[in-house]
């Protein structure tokens, strides 16, 4: 009776010793003498190797060099599974056979040593998931992703799929990728002289995405409670380490919720995802914190068990005014926050994550609803510690007339938008949602320091290799 393969995860959690098996991975690391050789095997489903112990009788250290059992090699060992004879592991493999499918050239193989920089590795994104630091992060990621879907089902809400290729600007900023099938050279031009978008494949001028938020609302005036989760491009020539050309958002639109139902939700969604990561990921966060960030657990901790501080941008620029730090960017009523004013917020002034809300309406994006004022909108934004914005959202503005003066104020062309407009011309309601940019978020549970090394491919000005 053939063996079945068995994870590393599911092996140093077993309890049932003296038994034959077959784990598959790759080789981190073989050392030894002429007696014993140790070696170290990863499969990628925990962050611990499983150690593999090979008699030199059987697996003398020339052979073993010969055959590629070295670093970066795949393997599979089958042997017995017995109680660690030492320290740092409980079970390990007194190896009986050792098949090498891929050896790695030692000479040439970029991850023989530790200790490499996070932006040299940037530069080999094909083999960073193979260390620890990587892997560690990727699944965490997994594991939010999937808590992102498991809570929205759990509370009712239903996933759609918004376009990736749009004829809209969600947020009218205009920092938009281009699709088209126009000839590189000598596009088609109309009577004025432009580019003819009429006689490209949608018949129109598209782009990829910033949003899904908008269509996102269709689908909420007629479910109720719905979700997207999907990528989002901007083509901001940005190179901080907060920034991505292309990114994934999870945006989240309510029917019938307001500003209020708005904050309740983010919160409680907040404090769920990052609750999962601490019960389902200790070992990850663990090694992540001793490695790149001491204060990591202590501040996952620090959310899930803070309420949110709640208040206005107009209290919060009062408070940032009479602060007695020194910020670079002055704070006045109207400007927008700077990551240094957020952050000053969350962990100097109120030392709990913050929700700021109804902002000033010239700041703030067109579809967002009006308050009473005039001035303002019912937007908010939740301020986390080490990140800043961490979610933006707000109320919208369900009423046709204002949304139709907003538009117009602010330049957006209502023909594009007809369809936008319909859902305040039939059967109109309020509603409210918010964008969470799930790299900010795996950046925030991670504890790593910039935003290229949460997502596998990052996407930035000049690097598109993978």
């Amino acid at each position: 009776m053939s063996v079945r393969r068995s994870s590393v995860a599911a092996l140093l959690a077993s309890q049932e010793l003296d038994r034959e098996v077959l784990v598959k991975g790759w080789v981190r690391t073989r050392r030894g003498n002429k007696f014993v050789q140790f070696i170290a095997v990863n499969d990628g489903s925990t962050i611990h190797s499983i150690q593999v112990v090979a008699n030199a009788e059987t697996f003398p250290e020339e052979k073993l060099k010969a055959e590629g059992v070295e670093n970066g090699a795949a393997v599979a060992i089958r042997g017995t599974l017995v109680a660690s004879q030492g320290k740092g592991q409980t079970v390990e493999i007194q190896a009986t056979d050792i098949e090498v499918y891929g050896a790695a050239d030692t000479t040439t193989y970029p991850l023989q040593k530790k200790g490499h920089t996070l932006e040299f590795l940037r530069e080999i994104a094909h083999l960073r998931p193979r260390t620890n630091t990587f892997g560690a992060v990727l699944r965490l990621r997994h594991a939010l992703a999937f808590a992102v879907h498991q809570y929205f089902n759990d509370n009712g809400f239903f996933y759609v799929h918004t376009p990736i290729i749009t004829g809209s600007d969600a947020e009218g900023a205009g920092q938009m990728f281009r699709v088209t099938t126009l000839p590189e050279q000598n596009p088609p031009l109309n009577e004025a002289g432009q580019v003819d978008y009429g006689q490209d494949f949608f018949g129109k001028a598209t782009n990829l995405t910033v949003s899904g938020q908008l269509e996102g609302e269709i689908a909420a005036m007629a479910l109720g409670k719905v979700y997207t989760f999907g990528p989002t491009f901007r083509a901001e020539n940005s190179n901080t380490a907060r920034h991505l050309a292309e990114f994934w958002m999870i945006e989240p639109e309510m029917a019938f919720y307001d500003l209020q139902d708005n904050m309740d939700l983010a919160e409680d969604f907040l404090k769920y995802l990052v609750r999962y990561a601490l019960e389902k990921c200790q070992d990850d966060l663990k090694f992540l914190t001793e490695h790149y960030d001491k204060e990591l657990l202590t501040r996952l901790q620090f959310v899930v068990d803070n309420d949110f501080q709640r208040l206005t941008y107009t209290e919060a620029v009062d408070i940032l005014k009479s602060a007695k730090q020194k910020f670079e960017f002055p704070v006045d009523w109207g400007t927008d926050l700077q990551s240094e004013h957020e952050r000053y917020l969350v962990e100097k002034h109120f030392k709990k994550p913050v929700i700021l809300t109804n902002y000033p309406k010239d700041i703030k994006a067109f579809y967002m609803k009006l308050d009473e004022d005039g001035r303002t909108v019912r937007a908010m934004d939740v301020l986390f510690p080490g990140i800043g914005e961490i979610i933006g959202g707000s109320q919208r503005e369900e009423n046709l007339e204002k949304l139709q003066q907003r538009m117009q104020e602010m330049h957006v062309p209502e023909e594009d938008l007809w369809w936008y407009l319909d859902l305040r011309r039939f059967g109109s309601a309020p509603h409210a949602g918010f964008g969470l940019g799930f790299e900010r978020l795996v950046l925030f549970v991670t504890g790593m320091a910039n935003i290229r090394d949460v997502i596998p491919f990052p996407r930035f000005p000049r690097s598109a290799e993978f």
